[in-house]
């Protein structure tokens, strides 16, 4: 068979493979999120997405609720859109009791490392001081500062650096103290 002939029967195989149904294996086995169980704890079903319908999960607490609040340059205290946003957060887990959080403060990269690992932890501490203050008990979070160490956008650019400077509500079942 010459290699023009292996290439033809390569590319109909193929092909061929790719019309086969999502569904071949049962119902729900293919698209979209298959082979992703148990992401998101029991009854996630693998659909990350029915995931965050549920109210009492953490992927509907992260996409639905917020997970982070942004902070002004070399600030600690609270925007209006960040109470707002920490207010939910805290009706969320006075609902889901179950739940803890640990709040992570977050600094752009400008500065210092010790400098910005001491703002990351008053950025985490008035997330955490407002939760507090909106019911949730203390003994349910916990904070920690990551200072310029993590961002998530990076370039030295105005808009990269306000995503850094956040703190960010991470929740999770059954921690303990």
């Amino acid at each position: 068979m010459t290699h023009l002939g292996k290439a033809l029967m390569l590319t109909v195989a193929l092909g061929l493979g790719a019309c086969t149904s999502a569904d071949r294996f049962g119902p729900g086995a293919g698209g979209a999120g298959a082979g992703a169980g148990g992401l998101y704890g029991p009854g996630a079903g693998g659909d990350i997405s029915q995931s965050a319908l549920d109210p009492a999960s953490p992927a509907y607490f992260q996409e639905t609720i917020g997970d982070r609040v942004l902070f002004l340059v070399d600030q600690s205290s609270l925007t209006g859109e960040a109470q707002a946003t920490l207010a939910q957060q805290a009706q969320w887990l006075q609902r889901n009791p179950e739940y803890t959080a640990i709040i992570e403060g977050h600094a752009d990269e400008q500065g210092t490392r010790e400098y910005n690992l001491a703002l990351g932890e008053r950025r985490a501490n008035a997330a955490r001081d407002y939760l507090v203050s909106q019911g949730v008990s203390a003994g349910r979070l916990r904070t920690v500062s990551y200072g310029k160490e993590r961002p998530i956008e990076i370039c030295s650019d105005e808009a990269c650096y306000r995503q850094n400077r956040r703190a960010v509500t991470v929740v999770a079942s059954g921690l303990t103290s």
